[in-house]
């Protein structure tokens, strides 16, 4: 079990004891003024109220027994601590009478007259103000310690968040690189070597700029389309003309900041499910827009084959973005996809995405 020993701040200690005894002199100023010393100078008060130096002093020294025991049992705890209040107020009245016959001996004879509280009501006043004093520690103690708890908390939720979104980015690249690399192959099957050339020359430009990036790092959506972009060049040269590209992402959507690798997932799918099956021309088209705060992300692709069956989001891409988006945004993002006759498209919605700076 971790010990509260470090909640208990000598900073919190050392602040709370002077405000306590600086609040119980002014409290009793009347009293020092116009019943123990009136009509005397301010001399005389103020002597009366140094004492309060012995009570801080006192003070502070039921916090060492308050800090040592602070992980003991609590009912032999609140025992010790209770004769370590008791012993203080003993001291202090001690200190008390000691004092008037120093001061009244050595500087001020009138102090000969002083009246002063009954032996056990002074006693039973000061173990009251010492008790509030050690209390004082004990909420200045708590409440640190559950500020202390709440950053653990946080901060281990995010780091738990950072793991899932390394774990969730670094998922994608051996899909991404099956997919490619069969790619590959099938250009080398087909006997086109110089394409394949061609494309692996791409893919290693594509993986130094994909790979370097931090995989847990929100990126401007340019800087997403802009990787995609050199991904649609690797699949350019497998599948030329039959390949057409749209991009449109107006200024503004473009500054805002998203996960890393979150829109070439879905491109591939459309490589995956609408160009390679199809004969035909097809076109991917990339849009983003801002609107009335919330960041609008598409991604379409034709489907010149509509019998054929596309999944909706059972792959590894689809579920992944999914994922990532509710590791980042919670409730604030949603991912769908719709398939009708001759297109698929994947929408992503983010509500309050920030900026680049």
């Amino acid at each position: 079990m971790q010990s509260a020993k470090p909640d208990a701040r000598w900073r919190d200690a050392v602040f709370l004891t002077i405000a306590v005894w600086l609040f119980v002199v002014l409290m009793f100023m009347p009293v020092i003024i116009f019943d123990r010393h009136p009509g005397q100078s301010w001399g005389s008060i103020l002597l009366d109220a140094a004492s309060v130096i012995v009570s801080i002093a006192l003070g502070l020294a039921t916090f060492v027994g308050f800090r040592a025991t602070i992980d003991w049992p609590t009912p032999f705890r609140m025992v010790v601590l209770g004769i370590a209040a008791l012993a203080a107020a003993g001291l202090q009245t001690a200190f008390d009478f000691a004092y008037k016959d120093w001061v009244a001996a050595n500087l001020q004879s009138s102090w000969d007259t002083l009246p002063m509280t009954g032996i056990y009501e002074k006693v039973f006043r000061y173990l009251l103000v010492f008790a509030v004093n050690i209390s004082l520690f004990q909420l200045a103690t708590s409440r640190y310690g559950s500020q202390r708890g709440e950053r653990q908390l946080t901060e281990s939720r995010a780091a738990a968040q950072q793991a899932q979104l390394q774990a969730l980015r670094y998922q994608l690249n051996p899909h991404f690189l099956f997919n490619t690399l069969n790619s590959i192959s099938s250009l080398i099957v087909t006997r086109r070597n110089d394409d394949a050339e061609e494309m692996t020359s791409k893919l290693s430009s594509f993986l130094r700029s994909s790979l370097s990036c931090d995989p847990a790092a929100l990126v401007p959506l340019d800087e997403e389309f802009a990787l995609t972009e050199e991904y649609l060049d690797i699949e350019a040269v497998r599948f030329g003309d039959r390949l057409n590209v749209e991009i449109d992402c107006d200024r503004q959507a473009g500054a805002m900041l998203i996960p890393s690798f979150l829109v070439q997932p879905l491109v591939e799918n459309a490589i995956k499910h609408g160009v390679a099956p199809s004969r035909q021309p097809v076109t991917i088209s990339m849009r983003a827009w801002l609107a009335e705060g919330l960041l609008n992300i598409v991604i379409e692709n034709d489907r010149p084959e509509p019998q054929a069956h596309i999944s909706a989001g059972t792959g590894v891409g689809l579920a992944n973005v999914r994922q990532r988006l509710a590791a980042v945004y919670g409730e604030r993002a949603s991912f769908t996809t719709e398939v009708d006759d001759d297109l698929f498209r994947a929408v992503i919605m983010i509500k309050g995405a920030k900026a680049a700076a």
